[in-house]
């Protein structure tokens, strides 16, 4: 097993991993190599990099980014309720997997960037249709990996709580949410990159402001570095917000075992383990003792016996 290495050493690789594709990407379109994708049609990384710093400077960056933020984050928190709370009843109660099962069951292939019409005759305005579609994008994911988590709990925990005069919202607060965090926060971070997708979808087709609409106004008066700048943006986004909600995961759990690459986190040697623990093995601090065999205790029962008798025997005399 190799050594783990240190955390500076990792953020190192990942900096020059960043920089080797931003260069490649540098040399291929500064070159306008054209084997058999096009690189010449594609923006520079300085052309991006300077379109980035204009729309910095300008307010409609700001507006549109703080329009995309709301949108998702609307979505995706009432995605989050609604799904956690779907998914422990349809878990939980077979008359509401019997209700709701099959209604789920066939909306859910759909594609939510495919509910874009539903949205706009539904809703009165785009904005709701927009965070409606995004919801209904995060919602799925989130339904499905919460009613797999509660259905794999162990039942013991469920018998221990009713055996010390628990009931059903005990069990729910005690038992059931508790255990399905692993599984809900699963299904919290694909939701979270769905959201995205589908949200700037959405925007680009129906929206009047954000990220998604932007980029697609970019792209029709052909402003090829701005439609890179809603990309990273949007890239950018997406990997803050996935993080939080794993670093959120991370901070509820804290009392599951951790595998990590962290130095302090790895076992030395499971060998090594092993016979520091092995009884009666050189070296080890104590040596259990033997087992006794059905005939050595029927043996130490008789003498018991034999001796218990013979005191009473002597207290008689």
């Amino acid at each position: 097993m190799s050594r783990p290495l240190p955390k500076a050493v990792r953020y190192a690789l990942r900096a020059v991993s960043l920089a080797a594709a931003l260069g490649v990407w540098q040399l291929l379109t500064g070159l306008d190599v054209d084997l058999w994708l096009r690189f010449s049609q594609f923006p520079t990384v300085t052309d991006v990099a300077s379109a980035f710093a204009d729309r910095l400077a300008g307010p409609d960056y700001w507006t549109d980014l703080t329009d995309s933020l709301t949108r998702i984050l609307t979505g995706f928190l009432l995605a989050a309720v609604l799904g956690v709370a779907t998914g422990v009843l349809v878990a939980r109660s077979r008359l509401a997997e019997d209700l709701l099962g099959p209604v789920l069951e066939v909306i859910r292939p759909i594609p939510a960037i495919a509910l874009v019409p539903v949205a706009i005759l539904l809703f009165p305005s785009n904005e709701q249709g927009i965070v409606f579609i995004t919801c209904t994008a995060a919602y799925f994911p989130v339904l499905v990996s919460t009613r797999h988590a509660v259905r794999a709990l162990t039942p013991v925990w469920e018998e221990a709580v009713l055996t010390m005069g628990g009931g059903r919202w005990r069990i729910l607060a005690s038992v059931v949410l508790p255990g399905a965090l692993p599984g809900i926060f699963g299904g919290l971070s694909v939701g979270i990159g769905v959201s995205w997708i589908c949200v700037i979808s959405a925007e680009m087709i129906s929206g009047q402001y954000g990220v998604g609409y932007r980029t697609w106004q970019d792209y029709t008066v052909v402003d090829y570095a701005g439609v890179f700048v809603g990309m990273v943006t949007v890239g950018v986004l997406g990997w803050l917000t996935s993080t939080a909600v794993e670093l959120l995961g991370r901070r509820l759990t804290r009392w599951l075992p951790r595998t990590s690459y962290d130095a302090g986190s790895r076992p030395r040697n499971a060998r090594t383990a092993v016979t520091a623990v092995t009884p009666g093995a050189p070296g080890s601090p104590t040596a259990a003792p033997a087992p006794r065999t059905e005939k050595a205790e029927k043996t130490g029962e008789t003498g018991e016996t034999e001796k218990t008798g013979e005191t009473r025997d002597e207290h008689l005399v």
